[in-house]
């Protein structure tokens, strides 16, 4: 912690300094780059500013989405400019005068289109790891080196704003009610299971993750944590392109393939990839106390290991067309299949000993338990986009259908090794369908230069349906049917969404402001027993305001008002009872979630590419979902008994405040070296009726080092640590892991060969938790094998074309080069 501290300082001081450096500069330079054919803005032409007689520029910048730049802190001096983009002639001023206290303003910047197809494009742009814009975050996972063999649970890890345990579970901005979203569509791949699903992307299929804390009025209103977006690889750019990567490991294995061609307003897109997380062991050991209501006491100390394995494979094809330069169709079509297996055996003991300490009663056992779980999703979505002669105004029409089977297969026996007691189990099935329809239509008006209205409307079909077989073991070893836990359900969920939203410059463009309201009314049907769910009518305010203190500086205030719905797991009556120990189920009585979240961020980027970013955060839930764990001497479930129970139910309990802040930092210490942390904090504070008022302090630290050894050779190490916290009932556990990776790139840059270890001197990670109750005391104790090595190979081929008939998403995706999208690249 004291190298933490110091290494904090340091960092802080090179920002400072940059700042300082920055500010030394007395004039600026403005102006707007054209199309010269279109007569449209070109967004992210690059500005270089070279002193006269030097081959290498000294300051730059990018235009913004209007074409308009401004280039701030310019000593006095006679410079030349160039002004370039991809698929366009170099436009050069020789001479701009700038004069300290005034703008040289260069006007209107006419690019002429380059008529002339390239044979082939070498790129030396590189976006920044992290965006941060007005509505989100982008983490462009593509330029980061230590992820390049993980999955996308592990580029989540390096998230700003995103805590990510051990098992998986994901947090952002200290809530677990995040909506996931892929390529900014739904998927029912994240019903199945979320933490197999961010298991099975391959982290070298995604080309940047959207953190959204605060989203306006056109997002759902699911999500009280906010949305993340996961962006995977494509192309838009005319020629024939792909890319193959490929990583072996001792841990984790993985690959991916990508095919774009393109030929005039004709696009196609192809991808498969898939993962396999190798089998691996885990130990536990779990010691459990409890007290009766006769003062007797029960000990219950469970040993044993668990090994696992788990694996997926996602495939995809897209068809874009350009119908007109106004209008453009894009079909797209996708299947995906993950899995796990999971088997072992625990030895328990389990004693009952009276007020004075002697043994009543002692029973020892062995639990041996299988468990597999196979998911198949399947996407299909047609977008229709319109755009009018009129800058900003547009017409996006989607629809989106995703379809989903999955299949549980479990095994679990109890043997009794000190007793004549007849062994005990369970064996079942669990098949499952889902399917998830989205029909949305949504409108951008540009009412005035500085008046824009949006509006749409949404409807989301929801339909499940469950099946679950339970059979009992039987004395003579047979297993049969248990008519009480056997049973059928259907699940469905219609919402109807609309919104109108409204964005503004006021006091001459002193701030930026953009509010909306968005109305959801929410039906819902399932067929449990004597349970009915009421449909219920939501209005989600939202506004963001912003003001730039300068061309790189903003800050921002905004407000969400946001619900979590309880999906099908959470209210599904059904008993797990593959541990007759430790049970649990759900509640059909839930209600929904509502959020309060408001956020204020500051953000500051330095012209010697130093970028800063604070920002805090306070959100307050109502009717709180939260899991509660109950003791029971004795727990009837379907007619049966079971003893020394702990069951775990989610349930609304009271409130829950929480306020935090996050800190992140990117400094270039020298052309070479490039040092990035980023710094969590939050405190939650839970007020439930009938319980302890807890509050919990959670804090969550990383550190990454890049250093670029030579032109074509580059080491990255990266640290992250998350603190443990304190929960309801207990304790979470602590969590750190550290990657070393090097990448070496050849033929042009088009290949590369990457080493990459994940936590090399330590083989397990402890974890230790606790769960305490009135009347129980439960310690834990999971030590997982992290540690990992792999080697990733990677080839791009194929060439790139351009026209005259740019399109501000026709960016080239070429691994490390250059952003989807624009926003504060450096070249």
């Amino acid at each position: 912690m004291r190298n933490f501290i110091v290494f904090v300082l340091l960092l802080f001081i090179g920002i400072q300094t940059n700042a300082q450096n920055a500010g030394n500069g007395k004039g600026k330079i403005s102006g707007k780059v054209i199309d010269a054919v279109t007569k449209t803005p070109v967004d992210y032409a690059t500005i270089a500013v070279f002193k006269q007689g030097s081959t290498s520029p000294f300051n730059g910048i990018s235009t913004d989405p209007k074409g308009d730049f401004l280039l701030e802190n310019v000593a006095a001096g006679d410079y030349k400019v160039t002004v370039d983009f991809l698929g366009y002639q170099k436009f050069t001023i020789a001479h701009v005068i700038v004069t300290n206290g005034n703008t040289a303003k260069i006007g209107n910047v006419l690019l002429q289109p380059n008529q002339k197809q390239l044979k082939g494009v070498n790129i030396v742009a590189k976006a920044p790891i992290i965006e941060n814009r007005i509505d989100k975050m982008v983490f462009n996972a593509a330029n980061d080196l230590t992820a390049q063999s993980g999955a996308a649970i592990d580029v989540l890890k390096k998230v700003p704003q995103v805590t990510v345990d051990i098992d998986g579970n994901v947090e952002l901005q200290g809530s677990g009610n995040i909506r996931f979203l892929i390529n900014g569509k739904p998927s029912s791949i994240f019903g199945a299971s979320l933490a197999d699903a961010l298991q099975a992307i391959p982290a070298s299929q995604i080309k940047s993750v959207e953190v959204i804390t605060s989203p306006g009025a056109k997002y759902d209103a699911a999500g009280t944590g906010g949305i993340i977006n996961i962006i995977l690889k494509d192309s838009k750019v005319s020629g024939i392109n792909g890319s193959v990567n490929l990583t072996a490991g001792t841990r984790q294995e993985n690959g991916s393939f990508n095919f774009n061609a393109r030929k005039g307003n004709v696009g196609v897109n192809a991808f498969f990839s898939g993962r396999a997380q190798l089998r691996s062991t885990v130990l536990n050991t779990n010691n459990r106390t409890t007290t009766g209501e006769d003062n007797n006491t029960t000990n219950l100390f469970q040993d044993g290991s668990s090994n696992s394995s788990r694996g997926g494979y996602q495939s995809g094809l897209s068809f874009n067309w350009s119908i007109t330069p106004k209008d453009d169709l894009t079909a797209s079509f996708g299947f995906n299949h993950f899995g796990n297996h999971s088997y072992g055996g625990t030895n328990q003991q389990e004693s009952l000993l009276d007020a004075f300490g002697n043994t009543l009663r002692e029973i020892r056992s062995l639990r041996n338990s299988d468990s597999r779980f196979s998911a198949y999703a399947t996407d299909y979505s047609l977008n229709y986009k319109k755009t009018f002669a009129k800058e900003g105004q547009e017409l996006n029409v989607l629809f989106t259908s995703s379809y989903s089977k999955n299949m549980v297969n479990y095994l679990q026996q109890q043997d009794y090794i000190n007793n004549d007691m007849a062994s005990t189990g369970l064996r079942g099935n669990n098949p499952g369908k889902d399917r998830e329809t989205n029909i949305s239509v949504d409108y951008s008006h540009p009412v005035s230069k500085n008046f824009t209205l949006e509006g749409g409307a949404k409807l989301v079909i929801e339909n499940l349906n469950n099946i679950t077989n339970t059979d009992t073991l039987l004395a003579d070893g047979s297993f049969v049917n248990n008519p009480d836990q056997t049973y059928a359900f259907n699940y469905k969920r219609n919402i109807y969404a609309g919104y109108l939203s409204a964005s503004t410059s006021l006091f001459k463009n002193f701030l930026d402001v953009k509010f909306g309201l968005r109305n959801e009314y929410t039906t819902t049907t399932a067929d449990f027993p004597g349970v009915v769910i009421p449909g219920y009518n939501t209005v989600a305010p939202s506004a963001v305001i912003s003001h730039k203190l300068s061309a790189a500086e903003t800050i921002k205030l905004s407000y969400a008002y946001r619900i979590e719905r309880p999906d099908y797991r959470d209210v599904n009556p059904f008993y797990d009872i593959s541990d007759p120990h430790n049970i649990s189920t759900g509640n059909p009585n839930l209600k929904p979630e509502v959020s309060h979240a408001f956020e204020l961020g500051y953000n500051k980027s330095f012209n010697s590419g130093a970028n800063i970013y604070v920002g805090a955060f306070y959100r307050h839930n109502k009717n709180d979902m939260q899991n509660y764990s109950t003791h029971f001497d004795t727990l009837v479930v379907n007619g049966k008994e079971y003893t020394d129970v702990l069951l775990e139910q989610r349930s609304n309990i009271g409130t829950q405040t929480s306020v935090g802040g996050n800190i992140f930092a990117s400094v270039p210490v020298t052309d070479k070296l490039n040092l990035r942390s980023n710094i969590f904090v939050v405190n939650r504070t839970n007020v439930n009726p009938g319980v302890n008022r807890v509050s919990a302090f959670q804090y969550r630290i990383n550190l990454n080092a890049s250093y670029q050894f030579g032109k074509d050779f580059m080491g990255e190490i990266f640290g992250n640590y998350n603190s443990s916290s304190r929960t309801l009932q207990g304790r979470r556990p602590q969590f750190f892991f550290y990657n070393i990776a090097v990448r070496k790139q050849f033929w042009d840059k088009k290949a590369s060969i990457g080493l990459v270890a994940t936590n090399p001197f330590n083989e397990y990670i402890n974890q230790r938790s606790t769960t305490t109750g009135p009347t129980f005391n439960q310690a834990s104790l999971r030590q997982l094998p992290f540690r990992s090595f792999g080697i990733t190979l990677s080839y791009k081929f194929g060439k790139l074309e351009f026209s005259k008939n740019k399109d501000k998403d026709d960016r080239v995706d070429n691994g490390d080069q250059m952003p989807s999208e624009g926003g504060g690249g450096r070249r």
